[in-house]
């Protein structure tokens, strides 16, 4: 019996050892992902509970601001992710190691240095005009600010491990690891409810320092375990490889920090256009549909450091195939995003109560946008993992100049509301998506030229 259904999963996702250790860690990453989604929904009403519906929309925006950051790594974690690979895959361990201390130190230094100049320019910033609040919260925002900043910039470094593993081809570790942290969110924060008080400053300190106290451990752990060969050391940065890293990583950095702007920039949008409290339907919509994005995500999340590979070994058929089956998956989920449309009213009510408005547009704009946005992952997924990133450089550039007078402009000036910001969205995902299939076109067909193949 273990032989035939040994032969029946061999037939189900092919004979190919690749294709087989990416469905095997899509099947542990469903699972945790399925957890972590659980934990983060149930997050949202203990959240609103605590907080209430102002001071969670507060906490959006703040979250969002923050999330601006994560381009302090200048893409140092995909750069990584890229040269790790190809390293292992040709059999240089010793090179592997260099480029994961130059990732680790650097990415350090950078942190400790931008802390410290938070910290100062603190003191100069208003941050109760900045969120649209008033100037008692803005007071506390002062001294949190700091602290959610110092924790969330210590993430980039511990976050690294996971860019490891997913480059060393085990992407469910970081669902591991992604479950735990939202799992001790979830208690965390229900122990305040039943402890403290509303209080912005401890939900903020408890949201930002739980994660980086799991992160740390398991850096421990990683090093002194599976990838003890791999412990960065002072000893092997070393400059003239620094650029192996960041000359890919910068690009990877200004494409970073586009998609950034194109969704974080939303929040402060409707916070200063229609007040913080309206923060709340956009996210609360935004959350709901991107179960969607997730479940993508932990689909071909796993391909990357396999496509990176394949790329090297030139065996661009095993890719066709792949692309074509994720195509499928594609689909499929554009199914179930209309069925999750028609469902969306009473779910968000069996969610959060009926408390809280969020119109039908809204949630039809939000599901375009998950489609548009899992449609154009498949074609860039594979150009990421080659490295040939130029042309997106120059399109997400576009979207970037592009994106907030198009908001503005759907939202005040044509009256179309929240459903406005996400179609503006919408508009310059589109053209993300066509150009990124051209791309994987003349890619995979060895026609690309010029700018298409840097």
């Amino acid at each position: 019996m273990p032989i035939k259904i040994n032969e029946f999963y061999k037939r189900l996702v092919g004979s190919s050892t690749r294709t087989q250790n990416i469905v095997k860690h899509i099947g542990w990453s469903t699972l945790f992902k399925g957890g972590s989604i659980l934990a983060n929904f149930l997050l949202v009403p203990i959240s609103i509970d605590y907080l209430g519906q102002e001071n969670y929309g507060v906490w959006l925006t703040l979250s969002s601001f923050i999330g601006w950051f994560t381009v302090l790594d200048i893409g140092l974690g995909h750069g990584l992710r890229n040269r790790f690979a190809e390293a292992k895959a040709n059999g240089e361990i010793h090179l592997a190691k260099v480029y994961v201390s130059i990732a680790y130190i650097t990415m350090s230094v950078i942190c400790v240095g931008v802390i410290i100049l938070f910290i100062f320019g603190n003191f100069l910033i208003d941050w109760s005009t900045i969120f649209n609040t008033s100037k008692i919260l803005g007071r506390e925002l002062s001294f949190l600010m700091p602290i959610l900043f110092t924790f969330f910039t210590l993430q980039l470094v511990a976050k690294l491990i996971l860019t490891i593993y997913t480059a060393d081809q085990l992407p469910s570790i970081q669902g591991k690891i992604e479950f735990f942290i939202q799992a001790l969110l979830l208690l965390g924060i229900w122990l305040l409810t039943k402890t403290s008080g509303n209080s912005l400053m401890i939900f903020g300190a408890l949201y930002t320092g739980l994660p980086i106290i799991l992160l740390i451990s398991f850096n421990f752990i990683a090093f002194n375990g599976r990838y003890k060969q791999f412990k960065p050391e002072f000893k092997d940065w070393r400059y003239d490889k620094l650029k192996d890293i960041t000359s890919l990583g910068f690009i990877f950095f200004i494409i970073q920090v586009a998609n950034i702007v194109l969704l974080t920039t939303d929040n402060l949008i409707i916070t200063n256009i229609f007040g913080p409290e309206e923060v709340v339907p956009y996210n609360i919509a935004l959350k709901y549909f991107s179960i969607l994005l997730m479940i993508h995500s932990l689909i071909t999340t796993p391909y990357w450091s396999s496509f990176t590979e394949a790329y090297i070994l030139k065996d661009f058929d095993w890719i066709k195939k792949s692309v074509k089956n994720i195509q499928k998956i594609w689909l499929s989920l554009t199914v179930i995003l209309v069925l999750m449309l028609f469902l969306s009213n009473w779910f968000y009510v069996l969610w959060i109560g009926d408390s809280i408005n969020i119109p039908l547009s809204l949630s039809a704009s939000m599901a375009l946008y998950i489609d548009i946005s899992t449609f154009q992952s498949i074609y860039f997924m594979l150009i990421n993992a080659t490295g040939k990133i130029r042309m997106q450089l120059i399109i997400s550039l576009i979207t970037l100049c592009i994106n907030i007078p198009l908001s503005i402009l759907f939202a005040k000036n044509l009256g179309l509301g929240l459903s406005g910001i996400i179609l503006a969205t919408c508009v310059s995902s589109l053209m993300s998506a066509i150009i990124g299939f051209i791309q994987y076109q003349k890619i995979i067909n060895e026609k690309a030229k010029g700018v298409w193949f840097k």
